[in-house]
């Protein structure tokens, strides 16, 4: 049972087929329902902070069915952004039907496409990390997992860390400051590896070029097959998605520094440098991705049986509201700058 809250996710791709095949603002709809009615219903329900006993989460961790969920985004996730490609080429450019159909298709790429490519790419399997690429690639952001994995879960709430949101620092900055230092830095970790396995920066050992390579061949086929209107409204879509992503970035580390001692040398990541979020319609639509300290502290943990901890900062609501909030700044200031004061001292903060 504990499992099936985690379908809830795919309410999703059902509001994405009504809005690719409506008209006028119903074309909004998914955009509507995440970023309105569900930050509207966290409101009026009370966080769940409860965690599995012990017994229970060796069992849970271990059921094939929490993988499956995730497996299952791959073939949804493809299968959609084809059906996109086919309603957007026969939708009016630029018209509002035209907007809406991006934005929700983005709203895909976001959550099926990025999250869950995220998940997926914490595993040691091989073959799960292949589907987070896929399901990376379908929002042009393939360059997340070595970034992700290889830098930001070790220079996490640094001055060194991209995704990492000083105290004051607008969003909309963010977004690009976060997008392309972590595109930079998933570059040099990786001509980094190769260098050490005394192979050509250039060498299709280097993730950073198979995933370039993929990300051309992709854009290429589509214009070639679609034309460029099509080709527009997708990469609109990635982009969207991307932004999503940034935003989560934005809101998950915000503020949030690890003390550095006189040698130079930080403090190891623990629960309190990750907000956390125990709203449980958020929790599940994003599989867990709000139980974010437990996540930093030990990344390879599976999404079903994150923790929560009482030492971890904690966000008012869930994350779809966070992200709404983050996005009228004077308004997320005032209420993260002194969530950010109750739990990180003066000195560290300011």
């Amino acid at each position: 049972m504990n499992s099936l809250k985690y379908f809830f996710v795919y309410l999703l791709p059902v509001s994405v087929y009504f809005a690719f095949n409506t008209t006028g603002l119903l074309t909004f709809m998914p955009i509507v329902i995440f970023f309105g009615i569900v930050p509207l219903l966290e409101l009026f329900v009370k966080p769940d902070s409860a965690n599995m006993d012990k017994k229970i989460a060796h069992d849970e961790k271990n059921k094939v069915l929490y993988d499956w969920i995730l497996y299952l985004s791959v073939p949804v996730q493809i299968a959609f952004l084809i059906y996109f490609l086919f309603i957007i080429q026969n939708t009016a450019f630029g018209s509002i039907e035209f907007v809406g159909r991006i934005l929700s298709m983005g709203l895909m790429c976001g959550v099926l496409g990025i999250n869950v490519g995220h998940e997926l790419g914490h595993r040691h399997s091989r073959i799960e990390q292949f589907l987070g690429e896929i399901l990376l690639l379908t929002s042009l952001d393939t360059h997340f997992l070595p970034y992700h994995n290889g830098g930001h879960h070790r220079n996490v709430a640094t001055p060194n860390d991209s995704a990492t949101a000083k105290k004051n620092e607008l969003l909309f900055t963010f977004w690009i400051t976060s997008h392309f230092g972590s595109y930079i830095e998933a570059w040099n970790l990786e001509n980094r590896r190769m260098r050490k396995l005394n192979k050509s920066v250039l060498s299709l050992k280097n993730r950073m070029v198979g995933y370039s390579i993929a990300n051309i061949i992709l854009l290429v086929t589509i214009y070639f097959i679609f034309g460029l209107n099509v080709l527009i409204g997708f990469i609109a879509a990635a982009v969207i998605g991307i932004l999503l992503l940034e935003t989560v970035n934005y809101i998950e580390h915000y503020g949030l520094l690890r003390k550095k001692s006189e040698s130079g040398v930080y403090e190891l990541v623990k629960h309190q440098h990750s907000w956390n979020s125990d709203h449980p319609i958020g929790r599940a639509l994003l599989f867990n991705l709000s139980r974010h300290s437990d996540h930093h502290y030990n990344g390879s943990k599976k999404y079903q049986i994150l923790d929560s901890v009482e030492s971890s900062p904690q966000m008012p609501t869930g994350y779809p509201g966070m992200m709404v909030l983050a996005v009228f700044q004077p308004l997320w200031f005032m209420v993260m700058n002194k969530q950010l004061n109750k739990y990180q001292p003066e000195e560290v903060n300011s």
